[in-house]
């Protein structure tokens, strides 16, 4: 059978992201995949109709949060770029909804996971970003 290995996930090559304060890192995205698709999934089943850009934008932070975790557990230079790039999409997110929902509150008739900078999730999806984007870089 031919050697389909690739020079980056040879031996040292690929070098895990989850140990240390990445795994912390893991767990809570692992906590926010649950958080996020738990609560979107619950909505739209629910009622869609109701606020259907709110709920998608959750179940779309449950997808950016399930990447990043993907990415960082995989590991390797790739898995750390993809992951960088999430976490500044998801920082962007969380910033451009929270500054949505602060200035036009009656936009999302239901809140969303970055809705108010995450508040109803203890502030986690503007603290969570940054702390990967730092780690990710650091990790280089």
């Amino acid at each position: 059978m031919p050697d389909t290995t690739t020079a980056e996930d040879a031996g040292a090559g690929r070098r895990r992201l989850v140990s240390g304060p990445g795994l912390l890192l893991v767990w809570l995205y692992g906590v926010m995949v649950v958080g996020a698709v738990s609560r979107s999934a619950y909505q739209i089943s629910t009622d869609f109709g109701r606020a259907p850009l709110a709920y998608s934008l959750s179940a779309a932070a449950a997808l950016v949060y399930a990447f990043i975790t993907y990415s960082l557990v995989r590991g390797g230079e790739t898995a750390r770029r993809a992951a960088l790039v999430c976490c500044a999409a998801e920082l962007a997110g969380v910033l451009v909804v929270g500054a949505w929902t602060m200035v036009e509150p009656g936009a999302f008739p239901e809140a969303t996971v970055w809705s108010d900078f995450g508040m109803g999730y203890l502030f986690i999806p503007v603290i969570l970003p940054v702390t990967g984007m730092l780690w990710l870089r650091r990790e280089r």
